[in-house]
């Protein structure tokens, strides 16, 4: 158990000194929409960005409710359907032409570093559109080919007003309507394996960590029924999955384990020595 201790607190060490310490958050700018409405004297939104954020981080912790919601293809699925894995989800509205493609383009280039560092079938992601007469499924469709993603376990699915209501509500989303497009908090919802909010990851684009991190926590956390072999190996493979910042990359560090190899070897050498010489000089005296 010493050993257990010693590589997940040397692991441990290692991940902090590359842990994100700051979150950037970002209102959907309705004005990015058209650049001339920022001079047309529109009337202001209501969007209130520390009252979203309150809103939004309001509900972590909470449980996101059953709802029905409709795949590209016409099928209904429901969100209990995705429990069991963590899940991010991301609400957009089809008709916004800049920040909604270019926050969908960011989300599938992180979701790939993570696919990587925590397995292909690691977690589920979920684009929803929120703009319920516009974001059918035809529209969302459309929107997933136009961005070109076509990652396995990524859904974009559409939501009849009720559902779409429950929906924003449990996962603390607030928007309004603006002259070109929607006020909105820009977010990621990290969902745990049990249908809780876990994180809220803001920003058109963010840091890879942000995202990526609350994601390992809950992909390498303790299984269901641990055992000592299963816990020790999620334990490493949490605290040693790493992220390197000048590749954009996550990795395994090896290093710690020939570090602890190189410290437990000097250890218990100089632990032989000291022993070795305490049993000659108690030969002596008892001489």
């Amino acid at each position: 158990m010493q050993l257990i201790r010693l590589i997940t607190r040397s692991c441990l060490i290692a991940g902090l000194l590359v842990a994100p310490v700051a979150v950037a958050v970002t209102g959907h700018d309705a004005n990015m929409h058209n650049p001339s409405a920022a001079s047309a004297g529109s009337t202001p939104s209501k969007f209130d960005e520390k009252a979203a954020l309150a809103l939004s981080q309001g509900v972590i912790g909470k449980t996101v409710g059953d709802y029905t919601l409709t795949a590209t293809d016409g099928r209904k699925l429901r969100l209990s359907e995705y429990r069991g894995k963590p899940l991010v989800i991301s609400l957009i509205y089809t008709s916004c032409y800049h920040i909604c493609p270019t926050t969908t383009q960011h989300l599938a280039k992180v979701t790939r570093i993570a696919r990587g560092a925590l397995g292909t079938e690691s977690f589920n992601v979920l684009t929803i559109g929120f703009d319920t007469p516009k974001d059918t499924p035809v529209a969302m469709r459309q929107f997933a080919q136009d961005q070109g993603i076509d990652i396995p376990g990524w859904l974009f699915l559409s939501a009849d007003a009720t559902a779409m209501e429950g929906l924003t509500k449990d996962l603390g989303f607030i928007s309004y309507a603006a002259p070109h497009g929607f006020d909105h908090l820009i977010q990621a919802t990290v969902i745990d394996a049990q249908g809780k909010i876990y994180r809220q990851v803001y920003g058109m684009t963010f840091e890879t960590p942000l995202l990526v991190e609350p994601l390992k926590e809950l992909v390498f956390g303790e299984p269901v029924t641990p055992s000592l072999l299963s816990s020790l190996s999620n334990k490493i493979r949490l605290f040693c999955t790493v992220y390197d910042p000048t590749t954009d990359k996550y990795r395994f560090d090896y290093s710690i384990f020939m570090g602890l190899f190189i410290g437990a070897s000097s250890i218990g050498i100089v632990s032989f020595l000291v022993l070795r010489e305490w049993r000659r000089t108690r030969r002596r005296r008892q001489g």
